[in-house]
């Protein structure tokens, strides 16, 4: 029997079912070997000889490879049909070739679907390892290596608690730090809208806006400012209206393409909030269960077979005018190695998400979306008709405008419309019968709503113009008939992770198999944090990219990294030879490391601190230097870092002043100034800040008091009205309970590092609230330290009864972590894809445990329990004592040079 070898085994075993008996499949878990993570495994004396070494792990996967190929020595590689899974195949062929046989055939194949016919139609089209793809590959690895194991370095010697850098994603960082820069340096401007209800002579209404006025077209910002806004009210309101002129325009919306990587990351986190990695994850479970074709790919064309079968679906489901008269045909625009590939698509078009039968919800709802995208992009457009009726005064001075539209027909949108990234949507308001030359009446009071709502709110209604009321925000004529909204520009929006993918996949950083890897590290690395699915840089994430900005700029370019890029593809075409590029690379990128050699700390600090001013030390409202201490008034605030990582500022009069305080604020907001709260037995209890945020503090430093009792502010807590009394509750933690019932302990309510909690002896048990710290009793806080003693949990409740084995026991279905399976004393048995838990037999289970049970003869059923016998009678021989195994001392290791731009493929 031929060897097969693909990298995972649930892989392994779906193409095992389709390939039968004549082979036998074996999976390598990944990548049997890497470079090792420590100093020369890449040497750039030496033409960048690259060492590298079989993982542990990787051992015994290979030796059960090794032990088939004495059976069979025809070797036939089957990893993925991309560069990583050529690279994964051509290490191997390196690894096993010392056990391969003279006569030995070694063949790859690739398919783009784990289908019978994909893998079928596969096996009889073998081919030699592509070693131009292999090529890019080794050029990818050197290139990461060497920026992670020369620049890291730097990093930690220039710049204390940084972590590391790499490649691609210090450049996926920086568009984040820049991001968030621009936020904070924007200054929203006002503008104002005007909006009127009218109503047609047969009464029915409609909203006009503003859109001329005294003759001349209106632009964002010719109504300023309230006054303004006023005056374009009673402008409106002051004249009679009629319509001048309606137009219906017919308008169609088509399709959007089938999935690609980029795209499909980007929409399961719009619908789903799914980020990058989780969404890949999905997607491999998917493919590797022959339900969609290969997840990582830069291609949106489809198989004609595939087109056709599309079409097919949306003529059985959906009916002859769903269907456009011929097949859609979609080209690829990216220029590289993967864009042969397919588009992401189901592989059985007619397998609606309804009819799926897998386990994983996430899985379920990504079939889902990739199933309606892909048969949505194949049918017919969207028709629609959209209105624009003009309506103005008799002596020109105001000219309004109302838009509507109406489905004609929904085409596509009946299965599927894309998410968007903002508010921004159609105008889908259906118009009343309008007809050019009618008068457009002002509906009197069609804005008191609004007003009343204000009202009952208790919002403050400032004082309007004269004949004029107000809410915020709001101004109205006396009517209620016109109405002007009050706006402000908006600053850009923070990423999300399918925004951050959009723009990478835009300026071309990056492939389809590094975005998720890249996203998700530079949030490992705690350079960046998610909060409410938007991308938020660290003040550690700040000073990393401020430094490389400074002193390594080429290396954190976008266009530098986009060329880099390009320059790896057409490695992968076989226009450039490897070595050569990363020739190039090292002349330059070496040199900017010497320029770093003779840099000192303070230096870099300074420098960080100059480019960063703006941010750290923003104009003071009565006009002071931003940089003068606010605590003694002497000194002066410049960056500092601490030796557990991160940074902060402080006063340059250290030690005699101590103030300090963090780079940000939650959300850009000013950063909370000292003050005292009151005095308490003779103590001054004060609101200080430092590198950690707001707390509060009893009493000053003292000889005797070096460090006097101080109580972080509690996140929730708003440190800006924070008084007295919440000082001392702060303070008095931990808060005596009471004795626990059983044992007599005193249970303490406190507020510690992973937040509130409640203490018995040495066991803690979380808080949901900051509050109920205060106010927890002691049944409250029993039942909390029960919970999770227990840790929440009770028996899962099983699936589906069986019976009970021949042998004894009940047979139960139960659902696991990785699907459903048949439990059976210490045997779990896992389902088939094609056995769901409400259809499975007894028979069908007794064959799932007896196949189990023989390949885990340890977890076999019940067997009578042998006599012990005398020791005396003892025929065994001791076991001879294994000799121990000498370990050289670990070398010391350097971070991996993770940017990752290939994934490893998953080895579950």
């Amino acid at each position: 029997m031929p060897v097969v070898v693909v990298e995972s085994p649930a892989k392994a075993k779906t193409i095992e079912k389709y390939l039968g008996a004549d082979y036998r499949v074996l999976a390598s878990f990944g990548h049997v070997r890497d470079l090792p993570p420590k100093d020369g495994s890449v040497d750039p004396e030496h033409d960048f000889d690259m060492k590298w070494e079989v993982a542990s792990d990787s051992r015994k996967h290979l030796k059960a490879i090794k032990d088939a190929l004495k059976e069979d020595p025809n070797l036939i590689l089957a990893t993925d049909p991309d560069r990583e899974g050529e690279a994964i195949s051509w290490h191997l062929l390196e690894t096993l070739r010392s056990s391969l046989k003279k006569d030995s055939e070694v063949n790859r194949v690739t398919f783009n679907a784990i289908t019978k016919a994909a893998v079928t139609e596969a096996m009889q089209q073998p081919r030699e390892i592509d070693q131009a793809l292999v090529d890019a590959y080794l050029a990818r690895r050197a290139l990461d290596y060497l920026v992670g194991f020369n620049l890291s370095p730097v990093l930690w010697r220039k710049l204390p608690g940084a972590k590391s850098a790499g490649r691609v994603q210090s450049v996926c960082l920086r568009l984040i730090v820049d991001r968030e820069m621009e936020i904070e340096a924007f200054k929203p401007r006002e503008y104002w809208s005007v909006h009127a209800r009218l109503a047609t002579p047969a009464g029915a209404e409609y909203d006009a806006q503003l859109v001329s006025l005294a003759g001349t077209k209106l632009d964002r910002f010719d109504l300023g400012d309230a006054e303004k806004a006023a005056m374009a009210v009673s402008a409106v309101a002051s004249r009679d209206l009629s319509v001048t002129s309606v137009a219906a325009k017919p308008a169609s919306r088509n399709p959007w393409p089938p999935f690609m990587t980029s795209t499909l990351q980007q929409e399961a986190s719009r619908k789903m909030g799914m980020g990058a990695k989780a969404c890949m994850s999905a997607a491999q479970r998917l493919y590797e269960a022959g339900l969609i074709t290969y997840m990582r790919t830069d291609g949106i064309d489809m198989a004609p077979e595939a087109v056709m079968a599309a079409r097919d679906a949306i003529k059985s489901k959906f009916g002859e005018k769903y269907l456009p008269k011929s097949p859609r045909m979609y080209k690829n625009k990216a220029k590289n190695a993967q864009e042969a590939h397919e588009c992401i698509r189901p592989t059985d078009m007619m397998l609606s998400p309804d009819k799926l039968k897998v386990t994983s919800d996430e899985q379920r709802k990504l079939y889902d979306l990739i199933w309606k995208r892909t048969i949505a992009s194949q049918m017919e457009a969207a028709r629609m008709e959209r209105t624009t009726v003009e309506i103005g005064s008799e002596d020109g001075q105001v000219g309004l405008r109302a838009t509507g539209q109406v489905m004609l027909f929904d085409g596509f949108l009946r299965v599927y419309d894309q998410g968007r990234d903002d508010d921004e949507g159609e105008d889908s308001a259906r118009l009343p019968a309008i007809t050019q030359g009618e008068a457009a009446t002002l509906v009197a009071s069609a804005f008191e709503s609004e007003f009343a709502k204000a009202r009952e709110k208790g919002e403050d209604v400032p004082q309007a113009p004269a004949g004029q009321r107000a809410a915020p925000g709001l101004l109205m004529d006396e009517a209620a008939s016109a109405a002007a909204r009050q706006h402000f520009t908006q600053p850009p929006p923070r990423f999300t992770e399918a925004t951050l993918v959009k723009r990478m996949e835009e300026l071309g950083i990056g492939r389809p198999s590094t975005y998720a890897s890249i996203v998700t590290t530079i949030q490992d690395r705690a350079y960046v944090r998610k909060d409410k699915n938007r991308l938020i840089p660290e003040d550690k994430g700040r000073l990393v990219t401020i430094f490389l900005v400074k002193y390594f700029p080429r290396y954190v370019s976008h266009d530098f990294t986009a060329n880099l890029e390009n320059e790896l593809d057409e490695i992968s075409a076989g226009e450039l030879m490897w070595r050569e590029v990363l020739g190039r690379f090292w002349k330059d990128f070496s040199k900017a490391l010497e320029g770093t050699s003779e840099l000192r700390i303070t230096e870099v600090l300074d420098a960080i601190d100059d480019v960063l001013a703006p941010h750290l030390y923003p104009p003071r409202a009565d006009g002071g230097d931003p940089r003068e201490c606010p605590l003694c008034g002497k000194g002066r605030l410049n960056l500092k870092t601490a030796r557990s990582g991160g940074a902060f500022i402080g006063c340059s009069n250290y030690p005699e002043c101590r103030y300090t305080r963090p780079l940000s604020a939650p959300d850009g907001e000013a950063p909370v100034g000292d003050r005292v709260l009151g005095q308490d037995n003779g103590d001054e209890i004060s609101l200080k800040t430092g590198r950690f945020g707001p707390y509060v503090q009893r009493g000053e430093a003292t000889a005797e008091q070096p460090k006097p009792p101080r109580a972080s502010i509690p996140k929730g807590w708003d440190a800006a009205t924070l008084d007295l009394e919440q000082a001392l509750q702060l303070l008095s933690l931990p808060r005596p309970i009471g004795p626990h019932p059983d044992d007599g302990v005193m249970i303490e309510a406190g507020i510690g590092r992973y937040g509130p909690y409640v203490k018995h002896d040495r066991k803690y048990a979380n808080l949901p609230d900051v509050d109920e710290v205060f106010t927890i009793g002691m049944n409250r806080a029993v039942e909390v330290l029960a919970a999770k003693q227990t840790r929440g949990r009770t028996a899962a409740a099983p699936l589906k009864e069986l019976g009970d084995h021949p042998d004894g026991g009940a047979i139960q279905v139960m659902n696991g972590r990785y699907g459903p399976y048949v439990k059976w004393e210490k045997i779990n048995a896992t389902l088939p894809n094609d056995v769901t838990p409400e259809d499975i037999t007894m028979e069908q289970a007794l064959e799932l445990i007896a196949a189990k049970a023989a390949k885990s003869p340890k977890k076999a059923a019940k067997k009578p329990a042998a006599k012990k016998k005398p020791a005396a009678k003892a025929t065994a021989k001791k076991a001879a004592p294994k000799k121990a195994a000498t370990r050289k001392p670990a070398a010391k290791k350097a971070p991996p040079a993770d940017d990752g731009d290939e994934s490893a493929p998953d080895q579950s």
